[in-house]
């Protein structure tokens, strides 16, 4: 983005919360909090966003990102006026939960100001009653904040600071459009932060849209080399397709993403895979988008256990939770070995790099060690006998449903829908994508032939839908 201004290390070399421009009253509950010391994100993000400017940071869960928007808030509020001034968007109603109790300690150097969640599972009166009686700020997921402002209960006229807390998670389960909405009906003279802990071009795109001329905090030790553990393995030329399979049941990832160097050897892995009983897909250039956009959600959904792809068809591609990544073909780029290795061990996860190399292959070798400064790690497929020889299934199951943006589904509807009258819980359900005329939706292995009967039987928007199970 043209106008942000990266950063890679905190701009305050001192870390005391001291340094900040804090009220003394909000100092004193820091204090009394133990919070002495700035984490490295609210040490980059804290001057930036008390400035006032537009924010985004990457930031994992767990690095102390609450408190990096909640005293930017919390400082711009003026308890006396009782309307919503702040408001955070959250991707689950428990991470919703967490920030509300979080701000609410934070809030204490101030008596009366009122922290208020707005979020599903909940019954609707209670929280317009709240509102109706005044709240200074709302922490939510968009599905309910956006019941809340098409009630005309929620008015967002005072609001000078949006939070997106995980935005890319939110992105990520459907709520693009939702946000959309959202920002939309928020002054347009607000101050906006954005944390996601990952920074795919969804992210770009809704910054372009919503922020103004933000600034970029993005910090290098959330994608730490350590993270990959790589590994090679030589291979006969004949063996390597097999040796995938291998490879897949001894490590026995949830998500893998095998790269080959031509599409031919794409297909031939694939059929390889599904004979020994993977739930794998493939992705290459004969596709059609729309089977294009299928696979990749199936993948997304982890309801495909291997993604089987060449360089030209992963190219943009970005997976959340990928445990591993298969250079089923040594590329001849040290850099696209890089950019294919840096798909996995992303956020607080580890990843398992795992390359099969032919005795051909080897002289690639040494200018990808170069290019890491680091030393090949070998190891022998022949210590790989004897592991757990059982089916590797994957967790999900992703539905089809016909319908979509057209026929007014929101993802909320869908889960909504699931959780309501069908009784599935929160948890059993996964990714809602919605397009303009289909919606997919991931759903717990063990629960999907209930899902597809129940939502057949129900009704979705007052309207009776198809619904089938997408299997490879």
């Amino acid at each position: 983005m043209n106008d942000t201004t990266p950063s890679d290390t905190p701009p305050n070399a001192d870390s005391s919360f001291a340094t900040l421009p804090l009220s003394p009253a909000l100092r004193a509950v820091l204090q009394q909090l133990g919070y002495l010391t700035m984490t490295p994100i609210q040490a980059a993000a804290l001057p930036v966003a008390l400035a006032g400017h537009d924010l985004i940071a990457q930031a994992k869960t767990g690095s102390g990102k609450t408190v990096a928007f909640a005293l930017p808030l919390l400082t711009n509020l003026n308890p006396r006026h009782f309307a919503v001034q702040a408001m955070v968007l959250c991707p689950t109603r428990e991470l919703a939960e967490q920030v509300t109790q979080e701000i609410r300690r934070l809030a204490r150097f101030e008596d009366n100001v009122k922290v208020l969640a707005l979020v599903g599972g909940s019954i609707m009166r209670p929280q317009m009653a709240s509102l109706a009686h005044g709240a200074h700020i709302v922490v939510g997921t968009p599905g309910r904040i956006m019941d809340h402002l098409q009630r005309e209960s929620l008015n967002l006229s005072a609001l000078n600071t949006l939070v997106l807390d995980e935005a890319d998670r939110m992105l990520d389960m459907g709520f693009n459009d939702d946000i959309a909405y959202i920002a939309k009906r928020c002054p347009t003279s607000r101050q906006t932060l954005l944390f996601s802990a990952t920074y795919p071009e969804g992210i770009a795109a809704l910054a372009r849209r919503f922020l103004r001329r933000p600034q970029e905090v993005k910090l290098t030790e959330q994608h730490a080399g350590h993270k990959i553990r790589q590994r090679f393995y030589e291979v006969k030329q004949a063996d390597r397709l097999p040796a995938v399979g291998q490879l897949l049941k001894h490590y026995r990832p949830v998500s893998t993403l095998a790269f080959c160097n031509t599409k031919v050897q794409c297909n031939d892995l694939l059929n390889e895979l599904r004979a020994q009983g993977f739930h794998a897909l493939a992705l290459h250039g004969d596709l059609e988008q729309r089977e294009r956009d299928q696979v990749l959600i199936q993948f997304a959904n982890r309801s495909c256990s291997v993604l089987v792809a060449t360089d030209v068809a992963a190219r943009g591609l970005d997976i959340a939770q990928l445990e591993a990544v298969i250079n089923v073909d040594i590329t001849p780029d040290p850099e696209i070995h890089i950019h294919r290795i840096g798909r996995t061990g992303r956020a607080d996860a580890d990843g398992w790099a795992l390359s099969l190399c032919s005795p051909a292959d080897k002289k690639r070798i040494a200018p990808i060690a170069a290019m890491m400064g680091s030393e090949p790690e070998w190891h022998s497929l022949g210590n790989l006998q004897g592991d757990d020889d059982s089916p590797l299934i994957p967790p999900m199951v992703t539905l089809l449903i016909l319908g979509g943006r057209k026929d007014k589904i929101r993802p909320g509807d869908v889960l909504g829908a699931l959780t309501g009258t069908a009784g599935f819980a929160r948890e059993q359900v996964g990714k809602i994508t919605v397009t303009d005329q289909v919606t997919f939706v991931a759903v717990v292995r063990a629960s999907a032939r209930d899902a597809v009967r129940k939502l057949a039987a129900g009704k979705l928007k007052g309207k009776t839908v198809k619904v089938r199970a997408l299997e490879d």
